[in-house]
């Protein structure tokens, strides 16, 4: 693993934020996307006081990198995929609720990012990582320690080949009583919307299911009614957003929605998907909403 330790100027750090970063950038962000890497590398080293960079090789450098940050604050350069893998690693390690992430994203899978207000451009990232603020989100925390930022969605739609990830699993809204609800509807549609032909599905997760979904111990659909979809994302204010979307014959069913702390599904083996991962197959799983659980490095205002 290559490491390259920049100290910025007096001159050139008078203006900027005096802080230590340790920037870690995916292998496959190198490769997609060096010119990128670049930038977001020289305006960091020319913004911060002190700037380590490390070039991981793979999944187990990545992690060591992380895992020896020290006082750093730890600058994450990469798509989805190495933003999961980043707090999946602080999240075991348990040190997630002490850690301030940020995050320059560079590749081709960005859907997430964009949903959690991270700039794409290196320049406007770069920047927003050395002068904007921290702000706390909720996450998901399932019965297996695996975490989930944005959604999970039953059956696992399938995802772009790019942000598929064979290694570690893993919108907010802001915690007021109402407009999270908004942000939260809104982020349903917008992963809903990417829905494909059903042909599109892996085999075996395709058509119907027979589940029960159940939202702080009460009963939202049973077995005896099928469904196409589930989406459970993190809403806000400690709780998670749950759409069913019934299996309609004749005239469309409406979506069925609740929103608890805990939420269980279970049913015949499923497979879902957790942001970019696909898991299972598993008899029964349950997410519950924590709030405030992670930081992220976002624009001031």
């Amino acid at each position: 693993m290559a490491e390259v330790a920049t100290s910025a100027s007096s001159s050139a750090n008078s203006s900027a934020r005096s802080d230590q970063l340790l920037v870690v950038v995916d292998p496959a962000a190198r490769r997609m996307d060096g010119e990128s890497v670049r930038i977001a590398k020289d305006v960091l080293s020319a913004g911060a006081s002190h700037t380590k960079v490390c070039l991981p090789d793979g999944p187990e450098e990545f992690a060591r990198a992380l895992g020896r940050r020290g006082s750093r604050r730890p600058v994450v350069v990469g798509d989805d995929g190495a933003l999961l893998r980043a707090v999946a690693l602080l999240h075991r390690q348990r040190e997630l609720a002490d850690c301030a992430l940020s995050v320059v994203p560079v590749g081709p899978a960005l859907r997430l990012a964009r949903s959690l207000g991270l700039p794409t451009g290196a320049v406007a990232a770069a920047r927003a990582v050395l002068d904007g603020a921290e702000r706390r989100l909720d996450l998901l925390v399932d019965d297996s320690d695996g975490v989930v930022l944005g959604a999970v969605g039953i059956p696992p739609t399938p995802v772009p080949a790019a942000v598929r990830e064979d290694g570690d699993p893993g919108p907010d809204g802001p915690s007021s009583v109402r407009p999270w609800l908004r942000t939260c509807q809104s982020l349903v549609r917008t992963l809903a919307s990417s829905r494909p032909a059903r042909t599109a599905v892996a085999p075996g997760v395709a058509g119907p299911a027979r589940l029960r979904v159940e939202v702080d111990g009460v009963t939202l659909v049973d077995l005896d009614q099928p469904v196409e979809a589930v989406t459970v994302i993190p809403g806000g204010g400690g709780v998670a957003v749950v759409e069913v979307r019934p299996l309609s014959v004749g005239a469309q069913a409406s979506p069925l929605t609740a929103s608890g702390r805990t939420v269980t599904v279970s049913g015949a083996h499923f497979r879902y998907r957790a942001d970019a991962v696909v898991c299972g197959p598993v008899g029964t799983r349950t997410w519950v909403a924590r709030e405030g659980a992670w930081g992220l490095t976002l624009p001031a205002g």
